[in-house]
């Protein structure tokens, strides 16, 4: 939605602190223009829109496809079954596909996404075509190619990836972000990535405390997508990722949902599982849902001077109403269908 000049009212999550205010806001050409605090503003909760830190979108035409064999067989390059059903897809099914995952996500209210897209540059093309006309934005993390016409490089695993190094470094030459799987099944890729440099390192749901704490110290962001490992057997424990560890030691978290063949792109309904199985408290989690937006160049949290993406829910027409603590009643209680209007500005 991009009016000239726009005000909502209600009591809003402000700044990354996610301090709930009686607030109104007023936005102009798409940019918030000034948070005005008012004492008698109508209860309606207005919240920043979420930021899918890590996605793999082209995945929606292989949804529910079986759950047979291990992380390599269902998901590693090149011969995983992802990759199998992606290159047997055509151009029109794998766009469609991408695009109905959006249109859930922006219902969900999702505004954006990182995502790591297989099938070169024609790949990177597609998603980008798939999104045409919405008011969303994808980060792409292009491969095999696809890299040289995206915003990033994203890569698998440094064990899965011959040659990274020279990939990372052509890359960075050109000014693109680097993102890469690492510590998904072990820790055994965590000290090759971070040698990488990473922009984003995602899962890390075996990495060391050393590693972690190397993360930390060199702000490196880690995208933690509980559904997925639990999914694909790689934890089977809630110290796995040790979400709250990384968060005592200062890291960065980042939420994402990753495989769509596997785990629907819903952020409420990731946040509802890691406040479940992690016991996190509710401001970090809904941070790490929002958080990611960083990675496109302008955060989604509210604040004055940047770009309006955010969503209004009414308690009072659910059982919200009775809510003691907004934020926690989000986080758990969550849905697309509570949302009454969304204001996305990309």
């Amino acid at each position: 939605m991009k009016n000239s000049s726009h005000r909502i009212s209600g009591h809003a999550l402000v700044g990354e602190d996610l301090t709930l205010q009686p607030v109104d806001i007023i936005i102009e050409s798409g940019i918030i223009a000034a948070i005005e605090e008012r004492t008698r503003a109508p209860m309606v909760w207005i919240c920043p829109a979420f930021f899918n830190a890590h996605t793999h979108l082209g995945d929606t035409i292989a949804m529910d496809c079986g759950m047979k064999g291990d992380l390599a067989a269902l998901v590693t390059p090149p011969d995983g079954l992802k990759h199998r059903l992606l290159g047997k897809a055509s151009r029109q099914d794998l766009m469609r596909g991408m695009r109905v995952s959006i249109e859930e996500m922006i219902a969900g209210g999702t505004a954006g996404c990182g995502d790591f897209r297989e099938g070169g540059r024609a790949g990177v093309s597609a998603l980008r075509k798939a999104a045409e006309g919405l008011v969303f934005r994808p980060v792409i993390f292009g491969r095999d190619g696809g890299e040289e016409i995206a915003e990033g490089l994203g890569i698998s695993s440094t064990r899965d990836v011959t040659g990274a190094g020279t990939l990372v470094a052509h890359a960075r030459r050109a000014g693109k972000k680097i993102a890469l799987h690492a510590g998904e099944r072990d820790g055994g890729d965590v000290d090759e990535a971070l040698a990488l440099d990473p922009d984003m390192l995602i899962h890390c749901t075996h990495a060391t405390k050393k590693q972690l704490r190397e993360c930390a110290d060199r702000q490196i962001p880690i995208a933690v997508c509980p559904r997925s490992n639990w999914i694909l057997g790689v934890t089977s424990s809630a110290r796995y990722p040790p979400v709250q560890y990384m968060l005592d030691l200062g890291c960065t978290i980042l939420l994402g949902t990753d495989n769509v063949m596997f785990v629907p792109p819903d952020m409420f309904s990731e946040m509802a599982f890691a406040s479940a199985v992690y016991r996190i408290d509710p401001k970090d989690l809904l941070g790490a849902a929002v958080r990611g937006s960083e990675m496109a160049g302008s955060s989604f949290f509210i604040r004055k001077g940047a770009r309006a993406n955010l969503f209004m829910i009414d308690p009072a027409r659910t059982a919200l109403h009775f809510s003691r603590d907004p934020v926690a009643s989000i986080i758990k209680r969550g849905s697309g269908i509570q949302i009454g209007n969304r204001v996305f500005n990309g």
